[in-house]
Protein backbone atom coordinates (compact mmCIF):
# COMPACT_ATOMS: atom_id res chain seq x y z
CA UNK A 1 0.00 0.00 0.00
CA UNK A 2 0.90 3.41 -0.96
CA UNK A 3 1.83 5.60 1.98
CA UNK A 4 0.48 9.40 1.98
CA UNK A 5 3.41 12.35 1.38
CA UNK A 6 4.81 13.53 5.30
CA UNK A 7 3.28 16.69 6.22
CA UNK A 8 5.24 19.64 6.15
CA UNK A 9 6.92 20.61 9.33
CA UNK A 10 8.79 24.12 10.69
CA UNK A 11 12.32 23.65 12.03
CA UNK A 12 10.54 23.96 15.86
CA UNK A 13 8.55 20.70 14.82
CA UNK A 14 11.29 19.29 13.06
CA UNK A 15 13.49 19.87 16.38
CA UNK A 16 10.59 18.30 18.63
CA UNK A 17 10.00 14.89 16.56
CA UNK A 18 13.49 14.88 16.82
CA UNK A 19 13.52 15.14 20.73
CA UNK A 20 10.56 12.67 20.76
CA UNK A 21 12.36 10.28 19.17
CA UNK A 22 15.19 10.15 22.10
CA UNK A 23 18.24 12.69 19.81
CA UNK A 24 19.61 14.92 22.32
CA UNK A 25 19.52 18.46 21.60
CA UNK A 26 21.56 21.01 23.85
CA UNK A 27 20.93 24.11 21.79
CA UNK A 28 17.65 24.28 19.89
CA UNK A 29 18.43 27.76 18.14
CA UNK A 30 21.78 26.11 17.02
CA UNK A 31 19.57 23.20 15.76
CA UNK A 32 17.88 25.13 14.16
CA UNK A 33 20.14 27.18 12.63
CA UNK A 34 21.68 23.64 10.74
CA UNK A 35 18.16 22.81 9.60
CA UNK A 36 18.20 25.50 7.89
CA UNK A 37 21.14 25.95 6.35
CA UNK A 38 21.68 22.03 5.79
CA UNK A 39 18.02 20.67 5.70
CA UNK A 40 16.16 18.35 7.70
CA UNK A 41 16.96 15.16 5.36
CA UNK A 42 20.51 15.92 4.10
CA UNK A 43 21.68 15.59 8.04
CA UNK A 44 19.07 12.85 8.52
CA UNK A 45 22.02 10.59 6.67
CA UNK A 46 24.54 11.70 9.44
CA UNK A 47 21.86 10.68 12.66
CA UNK A 48 20.70 7.55 10.30
CA UNK A 49 23.34 5.42 12.64
CA UNK A 50 22.36 6.78 15.66
CA UNK A 51 18.48 5.35 15.42
CA UNK A 52 17.95 1.95 16.95
CA UNK A 53 17.88 -1.59 15.19
CA UNK A 54 14.84 -4.32 15.13
CA UNK A 55 16.32 -6.92 16.63
CA UNK A 56 14.01 -8.96 14.64
CA UNK A 57 13.91 -7.49 11.57
CA UNK A 58 17.03 -5.70 11.41
CA UNK A 59 15.48 -2.79 10.16
CA UNK A 60 16.02 0.59 11.37
CA UNK A 61 13.59 2.24 14.13
CA UNK A 62 12.31 6.20 14.79
CA UNK A 63 13.87 6.18 17.60
CA UNK A 64 17.37 7.07 19.14
CA UNK A 65 20.16 5.37 20.57
CA UNK A 66 20.46 6.85 24.11
CA UNK A 67 22.96 9.25 24.30
CA UNK A 68 23.18 10.04 20.74
CA UNK A 69 23.24 13.52 19.93
CA UNK A 70 22.29 16.20 17.12
CA UNK A 71 25.83 17.90 17.30
CA UNK A 72 27.05 14.67 17.26
CA UNK A 73 25.66 14.26 13.07
CA UNK A 74 26.29 17.43 12.37
CA UNK A 75 30.01 16.90 13.33
CA UNK A 76 30.09 14.26 11.16
CA UNK A 77 28.52 15.95 8.23
CA UNK A 78 31.75 18.53 8.79
CA UNK A 79 34.19 15.45 8.52
CA UNK A 80 32.45 14.11 5.45
CA UNK A 81 32.46 17.55 4.28
CA UNK A 82 36.08 18.33 4.44
CA UNK A 83 36.74 14.55 2.87
CA UNK A 84 34.46 15.30 0.31
CA UNK A 85 36.95 18.41 -0.52
CA UNK A 86 40.25 16.11 -0.58
CA UNK A 87 38.42 13.85 -2.75
CA UNK A 88 37.48 16.37 -5.26
CA UNK A 89 41.08 17.73 -5.34
CA UNK A 90 42.88 14.92 -6.16
CA UNK A 91 40.32 13.64 -8.50
CA UNK A 92 40.45 16.82 -9.97
CA UNK A 93 44.21 16.23 -10.39
CA UNK A 94 43.74 12.72 -11.76
CA UNK A 95 41.40 13.95 -14.60
CA UNK A 96 43.22 16.39 -15.71
CA UNK A 97 46.13 13.58 -15.75
CA UNK A 98 44.61 11.42 -17.67
CA UNK A 99 43.16 13.18 -19.92
CA UNK A 100 46.48 14.76 -21.48
CA UNK A 101 47.57 10.69 -21.71
CA UNK A 102 44.84 10.21 -23.29
CA UNK A 103 45.32 13.39 -26.14
CA UNK A 104 49.00 12.11 -26.11
CA UNK A 105 48.46 8.78 -27.15
CA UNK A 106 45.81 8.77 -29.48
CA UNK A 107 46.95 12.06 -31.02
CA UNK A 108 50.04 10.22 -32.37
CA UNK A 109 47.65 8.32 -34.47
CA UNK A 110 45.66 10.85 -35.60
CA UNK A 111 44.60 14.68 -34.00
CA UNK A 112 41.14 13.62 -34.72
CA UNK A 113 41.04 9.91 -33.33
CA UNK A 114 38.35 10.30 -31.00
CA UNK A 115 36.22 10.68 -34.04
CA UNK A 116 37.38 7.75 -35.81
CA UNK A 117 35.68 4.45 -35.07
CA UNK A 118 38.94 2.75 -35.55
CA UNK A 119 40.62 4.06 -32.81
CA UNK A 120 39.34 1.92 -30.56
CA UNK A 121 38.41 -1.70 -30.12
CA UNK A 122 35.74 -3.54 -31.35
CA UNK A 123 33.11 -3.99 -28.84
CA UNK A 124 33.82 -0.57 -28.03
CA UNK A 125 33.50 0.77 -31.54
CA UNK A 126 31.53 -1.88 -33.64
CA UNK A 127 29.60 -4.17 -31.38
CA UNK A 128 26.08 -3.22 -30.54
CA UNK A 129 25.42 -4.74 -27.09
CA UNK A 130 22.43 -6.34 -26.10
CA UNK A 131 19.07 -4.03 -25.36
CA UNK A 132 20.97 -0.92 -27.34
CA UNK A 133 20.47 0.24 -30.68
CA UNK A 134 24.17 1.76 -30.76
CA UNK A 135 27.58 0.83 -30.31
CA UNK A 136 28.67 2.60 -26.91
CA UNK A 137 31.03 4.51 -29.31
CA UNK A 138 28.13 6.02 -31.18
CA UNK A 139 27.08 6.95 -27.78
CA UNK A 140 29.67 8.85 -26.62
CA UNK A 141 30.19 10.57 -30.03
CA UNK A 142 26.63 11.63 -29.37
CA UNK A 143 26.89 12.78 -25.74
CA UNK A 144 30.41 14.68 -27.19
CA UNK A 145 29.33 16.68 -29.89
CA UNK A 146 26.08 17.12 -27.50
CA UNK A 147 29.05 19.08 -25.19
CA UNK A 148 30.60 20.83 -28.30
CA UNK A 149 27.20 22.28 -29.00
CA UNK A 150 26.34 23.61 -25.03
CA UNK A 151 30.04 24.94 -25.45
CA UNK A 152 29.79 26.66 -28.55
CA UNK A 153 29.95 30.07 -26.94
CA UNK A 154 33.25 29.54 -25.06
CA UNK A 155 35.93 31.19 -27.25
CA UNK A 156 38.26 28.01 -28.02
CA UNK A 157 35.47 26.02 -29.03
CA UNK A 158 33.70 29.00 -31.18
CA UNK A 159 37.41 29.40 -32.75
CA UNK A 160 37.26 26.00 -34.06
CA UNK A 161 33.98 26.01 -34.77
CA UNK A 162 34.77 29.24 -36.93
CA UNK A 163 38.14 27.94 -38.43
CA UNK A 164 37.98 23.76 -38.66
CA UNK A 165 33.96 23.39 -39.06
CA UNK A 166 33.98 22.28 -35.64
CA UNK A 167 36.72 19.60 -35.45
CA UNK A 168 38.52 20.04 -32.68
CA UNK A 169 41.92 18.13 -32.22
CA UNK A 170 42.02 15.97 -29.22
CA UNK A 171 44.33 17.63 -27.29
CA UNK A 172 42.17 20.50 -27.33
CA UNK A 173 38.84 18.31 -27.09
CA UNK A 174 39.99 17.04 -23.82
CA UNK A 175 39.09 20.16 -22.12
CA UNK A 176 35.16 19.50 -22.62
CA UNK A 177 35.05 16.17 -21.80
CA UNK A 178 33.86 15.37 -17.81
CA UNK A 179 35.14 12.55 -15.98
CA UNK A 180 32.60 10.09 -17.32
CA UNK A 181 33.22 11.24 -20.60
CA UNK A 182 36.90 10.62 -20.31
CA UNK A 183 36.39 7.05 -18.14
CA UNK A 184 34.20 5.90 -20.86
CA UNK A 185 36.47 6.55 -23.81
CA UNK A 186 39.53 5.30 -22.18
CA UNK A 187 37.59 1.75 -21.69
CA UNK A 188 37.33 1.79 -25.27
CA UNK A 189 40.56 2.19 -26.45
CA UNK A 190 43.13 -0.87 -27.71
CA UNK A 191 44.59 -2.75 -24.88
CA UNK A 192 48.04 -2.06 -25.88
CA UNK A 193 46.82 2.04 -25.87
CA UNK A 194 44.88 1.08 -22.08
CA UNK A 195 47.83 -0.66 -20.68
CA UNK A 196 50.35 1.78 -21.51
CA UNK A 197 48.51 4.38 -19.56
CA UNK A 198 47.94 2.03 -16.61
CA UNK A 199 51.25 1.42 -16.43
CA UNK A 200 52.38 5.10 -15.40
CA UNK A 201 50.28 4.88 -12.41
CA UNK A 202 50.78 1.26 -10.93
CA UNK A 203 47.43 -0.86 -12.38
CA UNK A 204 48.42 -4.41 -13.17
CA UNK A 205 46.71 -3.65 -16.81
CA UNK A 206 44.47 -0.79 -18.97
CA UNK A 207 41.22 -3.29 -17.80
CA UNK A 208 42.26 -2.69 -13.77
CA UNK A 209 42.41 0.84 -14.51
CA UNK A 210 39.39 1.45 -16.01
CA UNK A 211 37.09 0.18 -13.49
CA UNK A 212 39.68 2.23 -11.13
CA UNK A 213 38.38 5.51 -13.67
CA UNK A 214 34.56 4.37 -12.77
CA UNK A 215 34.92 3.94 -9.22
CA UNK A 216 36.93 7.35 -9.04
CA UNK A 217 33.54 8.57 -11.76
CA UNK A 218 31.06 7.26 -9.05
CA UNK A 219 33.00 8.74 -5.93
CA UNK A 220 33.51 12.43 -7.83
CA UNK A 221 29.85 12.18 -8.61
CA UNK A 222 28.88 11.70 -5.22
CA UNK A 223 31.05 14.38 -3.68
CA UNK A 224 29.83 16.99 -6.48
CA UNK A 225 26.49 16.38 -5.51
CA UNK A 226 26.78 16.54 -1.39
CA UNK A 227 25.97 13.37 -0.55
CA UNK A 228 26.91 11.61 2.00
CA UNK A 229 30.53 9.88 1.56
CA UNK A 230 32.08 8.48 4.63
CA UNK A 231 30.57 5.07 5.14
CA UNK A 232 28.79 5.23 1.51
CA UNK A 233 28.13 2.49 0.09
CA UNK A 234 30.46 2.23 -3.50
CA UNK A 235 28.25 0.81 -6.71
CA UNK A 236 30.50 1.35 -9.01
CA UNK A 237 33.30 -1.19 -7.24
CA UNK A 238 37.11 -2.07 -8.38
CA UNK A 239 38.98 -5.19 -6.91
CA UNK A 240 41.73 -5.05 -4.38
CA UNK A 241 44.82 -4.55 -6.57
CA UNK A 242 47.76 -6.87 -5.90
CA UNK A 243 49.86 -3.80 -4.69
CA UNK A 244 47.13 -3.80 -1.56
CA UNK A 245 46.45 -7.27 -1.34
CA UNK A 246 48.20 -8.16 2.16
CA UNK A 247 45.34 -5.94 3.44
CA UNK A 248 42.11 -7.05 3.83
CA UNK A 249 40.29 -3.96 2.20
CA UNK A 250 36.50 -3.80 1.70
CA UNK A 251 35.94 -2.29 -1.88
CA UNK A 252 32.35 -1.40 -1.35
CA UNK A 253 33.94 1.41 0.80
CA UNK A 254 36.08 4.53 0.36
CA UNK A 255 38.52 3.71 1.92
CA UNK A 256 40.26 1.67 -0.66
CA UNK A 257 39.57 4.24 -3.21
CA UNK A 258 41.65 6.85 -1.31
CA UNK A 259 44.31 4.15 -1.31
CA UNK A 260 44.19 4.12 -5.08
CA UNK A 261 43.89 7.81 -5.52
CA UNK A 262 46.96 7.96 -3.44
CA UNK A 263 49.01 5.72 -5.77
CA UNK A 264 48.01 7.35 -8.29
CA UNK A 265 48.69 11.31 -7.36
CA UNK A 266 52.62 9.74 -6.31
CA UNK A 267 53.37 9.76 -9.88
CA UNK A 268 51.15 12.49 -11.08
CA UNK A 269 52.47 14.70 -8.31
CA UNK A 270 54.56 13.55 -5.89
CA UNK A 271 55.35 16.30 -3.46
CA UNK A 272 52.28 16.61 -2.97
CA UNK A 273 51.11 16.73 0.79
CA UNK A 274 47.35 15.53 -0.16
CA UNK A 275 48.28 12.45 1.87
CA UNK A 276 49.36 14.21 4.98
CA UNK A 277 45.98 16.41 4.62
CA UNK A 278 43.96 13.07 4.85
CA UNK A 279 45.71 11.61 7.68
CA UNK A 280 45.28 14.57 9.69
CA UNK A 281 41.44 14.49 8.43
CA UNK A 282 41.24 10.88 9.94
CA UNK A 283 43.12 11.87 13.27
CA UNK A 284 40.82 14.67 13.92
CA UNK A 285 37.98 12.45 13.35
CA UNK A 286 35.27 14.22 15.95
CA UNK A 287 33.61 11.69 17.16
CA UNK A 288 36.12 9.00 18.30
CA UNK A 289 35.25 6.22 21.22
CA UNK A 290 31.60 7.27 19.86
CA UNK A 291 29.28 4.39 21.03
CA UNK A 292 27.64 3.89 17.45
CA UNK A 293 29.74 5.28 14.95
CA UNK A 294 34.33 5.17 14.07
CA UNK A 295 36.10 5.70 11.70
CA UNK A 296 36.67 2.52 10.07
CA UNK A 297 33.29 2.47 8.92
CA UNK A 298 35.02 4.59 6.04
CA UNK A 299 36.48 0.94 5.54
CA UNK A 300 39.72 1.88 6.74
CA UNK A 301 41.66 -0.91 9.10
CA UNK A 302 44.05 0.21 12.33
CA UNK A 303 47.76 1.31 11.53
CA UNK A 304 47.11 1.97 7.88
CA UNK A 305 48.53 5.44 7.93
CA UNK A 306 52.33 3.49 8.61
CA UNK A 307 51.75 1.76 5.23
CA UNK A 308 54.70 2.23 2.80
CA UNK A 309 51.37 3.99 0.60
CA UNK A 310 51.20 6.80 3.20
CA UNK A 311 54.77 7.58 4.43
CA UNK A 312 55.08 11.14 3.25
CA UNK A 313 57.23 10.99 -0.25
CA UNK A 314 59.03 14.35 0.26
CA UNK A 315 59.90 17.10 2.92
CA UNK A 316 59.13 19.81 0.90
CA UNK A 317 55.77 21.34 1.41
CA UNK A 318 53.27 21.51 -1.60
CA UNK A 319 49.44 21.40 -2.01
Amino acid sequence: MIKPVKTWKSYSDQIQLLQQRGLIITDQAKAINYLQRIGYYRLSGYWYPFRQTNAVTQQKLDTFIAGCQFEDAVQLYIFDKKLRLLILDAIERIEMAVRVDIAYCLGKLNPLAHLNPVSFHGGFSKTIHRNKTQTDYQSWLIRYQETIRRNSKTAFVQHYIQEYGGQLPIWVAIEIWDFGMMSTLFAGMKKSHQDQIAQKYGAADGKEFAKWLRSFNHLRNIAAHHSRLWNANIVDRSNVPTTLSTYTLNNAKPFLYLCLIKQILDVICPNSQWGERLKQLYLDFPLKNHVVVDIRDTGSITGWENWQLWKNKSQHVHN
